[in-house]
């Protein structure tokens, strides 16, 4: 049974009123993909809104007017700063003038598959020491069941204030999909939970006056298993049809005429696509925070483990493909001249976290090729053994192989078929087209 708002506390009555009426002063902690289209959506929808960052770089030119994030346009940047409802800030003691804040920080995985929590903390830790009476904090870095409530809580809790009456804590997962023209921050519509039912109605209010949709939820580990669920049936279904990929193969049937057929069934079936790997910071990690957390439940996630073993072979069998297509044309893979058709993560981005290329690129070079790449939203790269630079898809022509790994809209595909010696396509970006020199996955 839910509590009627006017048994509220007096301080969470406070607060709604001060959202509901646009007066709330609004923060976001971690200025990157998430954070900054929060902050301007909010800054559009009336609030005035400060920006938390310790990136003094990412500061400097907000304050500037200047979006260095795709989806942000710059034109919005710069009349939210000129009307005084965006500016950045490095300092955390500007929390102590706010009325919410929003925790937007990269949460990545180490190299032993277990959560970095590192930058989660030192944010909560930052705004602990500026907690005040009335303050709303909203969590939205992916992460396992419970941290809302295990990690924040404790050290929110530790300065005196009780939760649901003098602070109001919330998660809400974060769902950008960065490039996506139809679904961005307003239209994506907002799950969240708090600790109380006081703590859900301001965040749900809160988010209800700059967003399309909210859903609210019972509890922030209802919230946070949200977006493990949503993630982890992407990379088990892309699990399965890379695995697919390699038996039809094998078979000799060609895969992606099989998912097109099967997508014709109106019910019971949702296609997914193979390709060289998985990429983003959210796919290829999310599913390891629910299986780190199972497994100190004392369950196995049989599931996310033999998916992320599948997903995590592709770059190295797209190497053994192109090494397989050259062998086929009498060339050994080694001094060969490999040119790379992008290295964004997915289409007509510019954002490399976790990108496949990265890797197949890296094995290339470990088998003795010669790699460049080419991308129009991707001038540079950082590997281990320094920066390489983009060049333009010209080069490609001068390739003994090809490899297609993100299909970028503006890539010339009819010139790139007319002039390779060889092409492996691990994205079907060469769809209906039919030569000898296309090798598909």
């Amino acid at each position: 049974m839910s509590t009627p708002e006017s048994l509220f506390p007096p301080l969470a009555k406070a607060l709604l009123e001060k959202i509901r009426s646009k007066t709330a002063r609004v923060g976001v902690v971690g200025l990157g993909y998430v954070g900054l289209p929060l902050a301007v959506e909010f800054g559009k929808a009336g609030f005035t809104v400060t920006g938390i960052d310790v990136s003094a770089d990412k500061v400097a030119q907000i304050n500037s007017g200047v979006s260095y994030i795709q989806d942000v346009p710059t034109s919005e940047v710069a009349e939210l700063v000129a009307a005084g409802r965006l500016k950045a800030t490095t300092e955390f003691s500007a929390i102590q003038e706010l009325d919410t804040v929003n925790i937007a920080v990269p949460t990545p995985l180490r190299k032993t598959k277990d959560p970095d929590m590192s930058f989660v903390v030192n944010a909560a830790q930052s705004i602990a020491g500026n907690l005040h009476p009335g303050l709303l904090v909203i969590l939205e870095s992916t992460t396992y069941p419970g941290t809302t409530d295990e990690l924040l809580l404790p050290l929110f809790s530790a300065s005196g204030l009780k939760v649901g009456e003098d602070f109001f804590l919330c998660f809400s997962p974060e769902r950008v999909d960065p490039g996506n023209p139809k679904y961005q921050t307003k239209n994506i519509p907002k799950v969240v939970g708090g600790i109380t039912q006081a703590c859900t109605a301001a965040g749900a209010a809160f988010y209800g006056m700059a967003l399309e949709t909210v859903v609210p939820v019972s509890s922030t580990v209802v919230a946070e298993m949200v977006k493990l669920l949503e993630n982890t049936f992407r990379m088990i279904n892309i699990g399965l049809v890379n695995e697919l990929a390699v038996m039809c193969h094998r078979m000799n049937i060609n895969v992606w005429e099989v998912i097109d057929a099967a997508a014709t069934k109106p019910f019971g079936f949702m296609p997914f696509y193979p390709g060289p790997g998985l990429g983003g910071h959210c796919i290829p990690i999310d599913p390891f925070y629910l299986s780190w957390k199972s497994k100190q439940a004392g369950i196995e996630a049989r599931f996310i483990e033999l998916a992320g073993y599948i997903n995590g072979d592709m770059p190295h069998y797209v190497v053994q493909r192109a090494q397989d297509a050259l062998n086929d044309h009498a060339k050994a893979l080694r001094g060969s001249r490999i040119h790379v058709m992008g290295v964004a993560y997915k289409r007509d981005i510019d954002d490399v976290r976790e990108s496949p290329a990265l890797d197949v690129i890296h094995l290339l070079r470990q088998r003795g090729a010669e790699v460049s790449y080419s991308d129009p939203f991707v001038a540079s790269i950082r590997l281990d053994q320094g920066v390489m630079a983009a060049v333009p898809a010209a080069a490609a022509a001068a390739a003994d192989c090809v490899v297609i790994i993100t299909d970028h809209k503006e890539f010339d595909y009819d010139t790139l078929v007319r002039e390779s010696r060889l092409i492996l396509d691990t994205r079907n970006a060469l769809r209906g087209r039919q030569a000898p020199n296309i090798v598909r996955l």
